[in-house]
């Protein structure tokens, strides 16, 4: 093999997302000497724009799909491999490309993301989102649909829920609250009332809001309602490449589609808790079926049975349970050590089991002593540890120093959430 070795680098970066570019951009610009190769299986590459210095520890930017001669061009000493990577020799430190060609590294990063987790791959009328692709079949399927399932709780699912108008939605989530990766059930039930009104109606949001919390009996529903007309919808940007090769679509994915079904209908959005998918039909295969069927017998392309016991049909799922690191082909033959959800063990220095290999992004998992912190927690013994701050508040700088200066807040009690104060004169 080390004679078919095209070229050893000093860094092997492989991945065009996020985490891959800011790897090459940030070794290109600091060790300026150093020859250092992308392996990109995308002619596209997710870069940082308009970066703002927000506060003292908060930053803002936008992320931006380039073609990768932006990076070559800025770069002199980047070398941009077009291809996806079919195997790793850690012992030789090199690794194989698909098309065949091979290339040695001194240090490796691996930035290979992850795939969809996906209820099945062989169904249809069963989709996932994760690149532009797809996510303009999502478009192209919600345009004739009437009723759309969709399944899991991150960000995806987040912001699809929110983002569909005219066509119901049943949306099935196996926790008690929605968004529980990202903050708690009191934040969740302040934004539940969001999917009752119509989404041209965009009242901000209070600032400090009062809430409490009910958590759903297991296999509860809620639903809600919103107005009987479709409203205009601007067109946005999005982007990404193929479910092989592409990156992840970021929180800004439904930006430059248009999420809308074929019903006259703003929003119709029903809840079902603490459920998740336990089979799933085909229209033939439910009319087969002892067991007994929903409303509209037949009339659905797919059916879903959920853990709670009920069954529903629609047009379509939308698989949103998450990513699988994409490690498959960097295992064999090699000594990796894997985290619990397969993703590569990376300690506090991103740097991986095998010697002079790291990662980092979806393909790898935090192994180090996580924090106290490593959640959206607010109050934590009368001081101020983080915040989730809901709509356009203008009360980031605020919070930072409340967080940065750990003063004791145990006075002002729930005040903290009074819409009515504004607690920028208490604190500024």
């Amino acid at each position: 093999m080390a004679d078919r070795k095209k070229k050893t680098f000093s860094f092997v970066i492989v991945g065009g997302g996020i985490a891959g570019v800011t790897c090459v951009e940030q070794l290109s610009s600091q060790i300026p000497s150093a020859d250092v190769a992308l392996i990109t299986a995308s002619p596209y590459i997710k870069t940082v724009t308009n970066y703002k210095q927000v506060s003292k520890t908060l930053e803002e930017f936008d992320v931006a799909e380039r073609p990768f001669s932006v990076l070559v061009e800025k770069f002199p000493n980047i070398t941009v491999i077009h291809s996806a990577v079919k195997s790793l020799h850690t012992q030789s430190h090199s690794l194989e490309t698909a098309d065949g060609r091979i290339f040695g590294y001194e240090k490796l990063c691996i930035c290979s993301g992850g795939r969809p987790k996906l209820l099945t791959w062989d169904n249809p009328y069963v989709l996932g989102i994760r690149d532009t692709d797809s996510a303009q079949e999502l478009q192209k399927q919600l345009s004739t649909a009437k009723r759309i399932i969709v399944v899991g709780n991150g960000g995806i699912a987040l912001e699809l829920v929110y983002e569909v108008e005219g066509c119901e939605v049943i949306w099935a989530v196996k926790d008690k609250a929605i968004g529980n990766t990202f903050f708690d059930a009191g934040a969740a039930q302040f934004l539940i009332p969001s999917l009752e009104v119509e989404k041209t109606i965009r009242a901000a949001p209070c600032k400090r809001p009062r809430y409490t919390t009910e958590d759903p009996e297991p296999g509860a529903s809620q639903t809600f309602t919103a107005g009987l007309h479709i409203s205009d919808k601007n067109a946005r940007r999005h982007g990404s490449g193929p479910i092989e090769a592409g990156s992840a679509l970021g929180p800004d994915w439904h930006d430059g589609i248009v999420l809308r079904g074929a019903e006259q209908v703003s929003r119709i959005v029903s809840l079902e808790y603490q459920c998740e998918v336990e089979k799933i039909f085909t229209s033939a295969e439910l009319l087969n079926s002892p067991q007994q069927t929903p409303e509209n017998e037949g009339s659905w392309p797919i059916y879903i049975k959920l853990t709670n016991g009920k069954t529903f049909g629609c047009d379509f799922v939308v698989s949103a349970t998450g990513v699988v690191p994409n490690v498959e082909p960097f295992l064999h033959d090699n000594n990796f050590a894997l985290a619990d959800d397969g993703g590569l063990q990376v300690d506090d220095h991103m740097m991986t089991s095998e010697p002079d290999v790291y990662a980092a992004g979806d393909v790898c998992t935090a192994c180090w002593v996580h924090s106290a912190l490593w959640q959206q927690v607010v109050l934590s013994g009368g001081r101020m540890v983080g915040a989730v701050l809901i709509g356009e508040t203008d009360l980031e700088e605020t919070f930072e120093n409340l967080i940065l200066n750990q003063m004791d807040l145990t006075p002002y009690g729930e005040e903290l959430l009074n819409p009515n104060i504004d607690i920028e004169d208490y604190f500024d």
